[in-house]
C-alpha cells in the first residue's frame, strides 16, 4: 500500500443524476444549478454528472443552465451528462445543451447486451463505436460507462474483456465501473479491479458504488487501494434503492485511512449537505458521519473530561475540519463536566455547589425525557439558583385563552415589563396567535414599540417522547435583520410556544441594554 499512497483521485459527484433517481426526489432547474454552482466552486469536486439525456424538457433548461453557467467560469469540461446508444440522439440532446462530455451507458455483463438489448457482443460494440465517433466528430470528450459491471466480472468475464479490448484504443477518456446492483464486497472489488488494471494499465478507469449491502464506503477505499483514478459519490449517499457512496464519508476515510490526495475543500461538506437535504426533502439521519447533527455531540460526562484533559476522546474528525464545532449534550448522561462546557460556552461561571446542584435538574429533566439544550440552560441555571443569572424584564404575571366551537378563541393577558404591569386581550385564529396579538397591543398601544414579526413555527415532540407527553416549540423571531430563535418546552403546545415567545423578549431587552 506504500507505493500508492498520497496518490490523487478524482471525485466525481453524481447528485443531480444518480442522487436524482432516490424515490420521491426531484430537483427544480434552479435547485439543479444551485447545487451544481456548489459542488464546483465551493465544494470543488473535479466533476459533476448533472442529468440523463433526453429525460424532460424541465432536464434540458437545467442542463443548458448549469453549461452557461460552467461556461462563464472555465468549468466546462468539469460538467458531464449520461447518455445512451440511441443512433445520436443522446449526443445531439447533450451537445445542443452545451455540454461537452457525455458519460456513455455501454452493457457491462453479458446478460445486459442478449436478454435487454437482444444483440450479439459483436453488434453491441460496433453500435458503441458508432456513438463514439460521431461524439468526437462533434468535439465532445466520451466516458463510458460498463453498466452491470460487477456482474459482468463474476459471470461473464471474457465478455467484460471482449467489450474492453475493442473500445480501449478509440479514445474513450475514462471508462466508469458501476457496481449497478450492489452486490459487491470489498474483497471482490480488490479481484475484479486488479484484474482489469492489469489488463489495461493505460486506461483510467473510474469506480461507482452503490449501497444494497452498506459496503459502497467500504467498496470505494477497496477501488482505490487498487489503483482506480477516480470514485462517484452523491452529497447524502442520496440514490435508487439504497444510495450511492456518501461525498462525505468517502472523503475523510481516503484522506484520513489511504492519505489520497482529492481537491475537495472539507469545510464546505456540511453547508453542501445541508443544501442537499433541503431541496430533497430526504432528512439526514442524525448520527451520519460527518455531516450528522450528532456526530460531534458528546453525551457522556466521562467523555466531556476527557476533552477538557488533552482531547483524549477525539480522533481526526475534528469539528473544525468540517466549519462545525463540539457539543456537548445536556441530559441525564451529561454530567458535571457537559454542564461545565456548556457554562463556559455561554460566559457563565458558577461556584461547585452551583454547577451541582444545575447537573442535579438536568439529570432530572432527562429521565423525563425533556430536551436540554445550551439556550435553555441559563433559564435552568435561573430556577435553581432562584436568582436571575440572566435578568427577566418582561414576564408573565398571568394569562387565560379560552375557546368556544364556532367562536374565535379568546386570551386575556397581564405582563410586567421593567415592572411596570400591563393587560390586553385580543382574538385569534388559534390560542396562541390570540395571546400573541395581545401581547401586539401592549407593545405598539402602551410601549409604541414594534413587536418583531414571527418567521417560523415548529413543533415536535422530544427525542423518546409520546404524543401524550412533553412537546417543543422552537419560534424564529425577525426584525429587519435581526434573527432571534428561541424554544420553549412543556406538556401543552400553547404554553411552550409562549415559554418561547418570553425568552425572546428577554432576549431582546438584553441586546437593547448591550447596545446590540
Amino acid at each position: 500500500m506504500g507505493e500508492s499512497e498520497n496518490v490523487t483521485i478524482e471525485i466525481m459527484d453524481s447528485t443531480l443524476r444518480d442522487g436524482e433517481q432516490t424515490s420521491g426526489v426531484s430537483f427544480l432547474p434552479h435547485e439543479k444549478l444551485m447545487i451544481a454552482r456548489k459542488l464546483l466552486s465551493n465544494v470543488n469536486v473535479d466533476r459533476v454528472e448533472v442529468a440523463s439525456a433526453r429525460v424532460s424538457t424541465g432536464e434540458k433548461d437545467a442542463v443548458k443552465m448549469i453549461c452557461k453557467y460552467a461556461a462563464a467560469h472555465d468549468l466546462l469540461d468539469r460538467v458531464e451528462v449520461l447518455g445512451f446508444v440511441d443512433h445520436h440522439q443522446s449526443i445531439n440532446w447533450i451537445y445542443d445543451c452545451g455540454c461537452r462530455v457525455i458519460n456513455m451507458l455501454a452493457k457491462g455483463s453479458l446478460k445486459h447486451c442478449t436478454q435487454q438489448l437482444h444483440k450479439t457482443p459483436e453488434e453491441h460494440i460496433e453500435d458503441v463505436k458508432q456513438e463514439v465517433e460521431y461524439a468526437h466528430s462533434l468535439g465532445l470528450t466520451v466516458n463510458l460507462y460498463l453498466e452491470d459491471w460487477s456482474s459482468g466480472m463474476q459471470d461473464s468475464c471474457d465478455y467484460v474483456y471482449q467489450v474492453m479490448d475493442s473500445l480501449s484504443n478509440i479514445g474513450i477518456r475514462r471508462f466508469l465501473l458501476p457496481d449497478t446492483l450492489g452486490i459487491l464486497h470489498p474483497l471482490q472489488c480488490v479481484e475484479f479491479l486488479r484484474k482489469m488494471i492489469k489488463r489495461y494499465p493505460y486506461c483510467h478507469f473510474d469506480f461507482h458504488a452503490h449501497n444494497d449491502y452498506d459496503l459502497a464506503v467500504s467498496n470505494s477505499l477497496a477501488a482505490v487501494l487498487c489503483g482506480v483514478k477516480g470514485i462517484h459519490v452523491t452529497v447524502n449517499g442520496l440514490g435508487e434503492r439504497c444510495g450511492n457512496a456518501p461525498l462525505a464519508s468517502v472523503q475523510v476515510i481516503l484522506k484520513d485511512m489511504y492519505h489520497a490526495r482529492t481537491n475537495i475543500n472539507e469545510d464546505r461538506l456540511n453547508e453542501i449537505s445541508r443544501l442537499v437535504e433541503g431541496y430533497s426533502g430526504i432528512p439526514v439521519s442524525p448520527n451520519t458521519p460527518v455531516v450528522g447533527e450528532y456526530v460531534f455531540t458528546q453525551v457522556a460526562g466521562v467523555h466531556a473530561d476527557g476533552d477538557h484533559k488533552d482531547n483524549l476522546y477525539c480522533n481526526k474528525l475534528l469539528p473544525e475540519r468540517f466549519g462545525r464545532h463540539r457539543k456537548y449534550a445536556l441530559g441525564k448522561n451529561s454530567g458535571k463536566a457537559n454542564i461545565v462546557k456548556n457554562l463556559e460556552d455561554l460566559g457563565l461561571e458558577l461556584t461547585a455547589e452551583q454547577t451541582k446542584a444545575v447537573t442535579k435538574r438536568i439529570t432530572e429533566l432527562g429521565d423525563k425525557k425533556e430536551l436540554v439544550t445550551q439556550e435553555d440552560l441559563p433559564y435552568i441555571v435561573n430556577d435553581v439558583l432562584k436568582h436571575s443569572i440572566q435578568e427577566e424584564q418582561v414576564k408573565l404575571v398571568s394569562y387565560m385563552v379560552s375557546t368556544s366551537y364556532g367562536l374565535k378563541p379568546i386570551a386575556s393577558i397581564k405582563v410586567n415589563i421593567h415592572g411596570q404591569e400591563y393587560e390586553a386581550d385580543s382574538t385569534g385564529d388559534g390560542q396562541y396567535d390570540a395571546f400573541v396579538k395581545a401581547l401586539r397591543k401592549i407593545y405598539r398601544n402602551k410601549l409604541n414599540r414594534e413587536f418583531p414579526l414571527l418567521d417560523n413555527y415548529a413543533v415536535s415532540i422530544p427525542p423518546g417522547g409520546r404524543t401524550d407527553a412533553l412537546v417543543q416549540t422552537i419560534i424564529t423571531w425577525r426584525d429587519g435583520d435581526r434573527i432571534w430563535r428561541t424554544r420553549g418546552l412543556d406538556a401543552d403546545q400553547t404554553e411552550a410556544a409562549i415559554k418561547a415567545t418570553f425568552k425572546m423578549l428577554n432576549q431582546i431587552e438584553s441586546d437593547n441594554s448591550n447596545g446590540k
